[in-house]
């Protein structure tokens, strides 16, 4: 039987493809990757990319690699469109790699503009109803480590318009939820700020919290948060999956029962882990005014 392209990996038969260029950044990112693996799913090769779509075997590999220049929305949709890809979502993540490469608003307008009117989509309705049911916490969790509404807001439509992209891949997955969890924490954790070992820093929140909020002298209100800002930064050493069930249930506000439906766990497992961090941080900070129950946010 002869060998299947990686899924992950647009190349011709028999040829492995060439990696990412370092200067494609996350938003870059955000489009090329699924774009390069459905070409890997199609089968298809480089040649028969440049048959559908008119352009040169030069410019579609520079496009794949994310190499040179960022492309402009005119090859971007051939390509799409010879894939049978969404446009919206695509083209909503290729403007956003736009502005990163620093290209401004004429430029963008100019190469859409350049493609005829799009038609009207709308995602599966399942991705619709799984959307709405995790705006909110999804959008929690980014504003707590990327410290800004906005930004936070940004992160999940990106983390949306990827998974919609990706929506039969995530259908097929053992576990939606699981597998929309674990990209959205992928995007929020490139934006995220880190301390020098690279941990994520999530010393900014002891400004917002509601214990430092209520006491009115000065210098305690200042040593109140020196000592959160240390029980958040113990916060962001902790494994991966025990700093989420931390953040989303202490940070973020969330219930029990809500926090293992947005991880994609079991309640039983994310008991579990909520136990063992609570531990882990109990053993650090033992005093009695810094339980984690302090970090409930206004």
């Amino acid at each position: 039987m002869s060998e299947q392209p990686s899924r992950d990996e647009p190349a011709r038969r028999g040829r492995k493809s060439e990696p990412v260029s370092d200067k494609a950044g996350p938003c870059h990112h955000a489009w090329l990757k699924p774009l390069r693996g459905r070409i890997s799913a199609s089968g298809l090769t480089l040649d028969q990319l440049v048959s559908l779509t008119g352009y040169s075997k030069t410019r579609i590999s520079t496009l794949l690699r994310g190499a040179e220049y960022y492309p402009g929305w005119e090859i971007t949709y051939s390509v799409v469109h010879a894939l049978d890809l969404p446009v919206w979502p695509l083209r909503r993540l290729w403007t956003a790699g736009a502005r990163e490469a620093d290209k401004d608003q004429a430029w963008i307008e100019e190469r859409i503009h350049a493609v005829r009117p799009l038609q009207p989509e709308q995602p599966p309705l399942a991705h619709q109803a799984f959307t709405e049911a995790m705006r909110e916490p999804y959008t929690a969790y980014a504003r707590a480590l990327l410290h800004s509404d906005r930004r936070a807001h940004w992160v999940v439509a990106e983390t949306f318009d990827i998974l919609w992209l990706d929506w039969d891949d995530a259908v097929a997955s053992p576990d939606v939820r699981r597998h929309a969890w674990r990209l959205l924490r992928s995007r929020v954790m490139l934006r995220a700020h880190r301390n020098r070992d690279g941990h994520p820093d999530l010393r900014p929140a002891a400004f917002t919290t509601v214990a430092q909020s209520l006491i009115g002298d000065l210098a305690a209100r200042f040593a109140e948060i020196s000592a959160l800002a240390a029980f958040f930064d113990a916060v962001g050493r902790l494994p991966q999956d025990q700093f989420d069930v931390v953040v989303l249930r202490y940070l973020c506000g969330l219930d029990a029962a809500a926090v293992h439906t947005v991880l994609g766990l079991s309640a039983a497992r994310t008991h579990a882990i909520d136990h063992h961090a609570r531990g882990a941080l109990e053993s650090i900070h033992r005093s009695d005014d810094d339980d984690p129950g302090v970090i409930n946010p206004k």
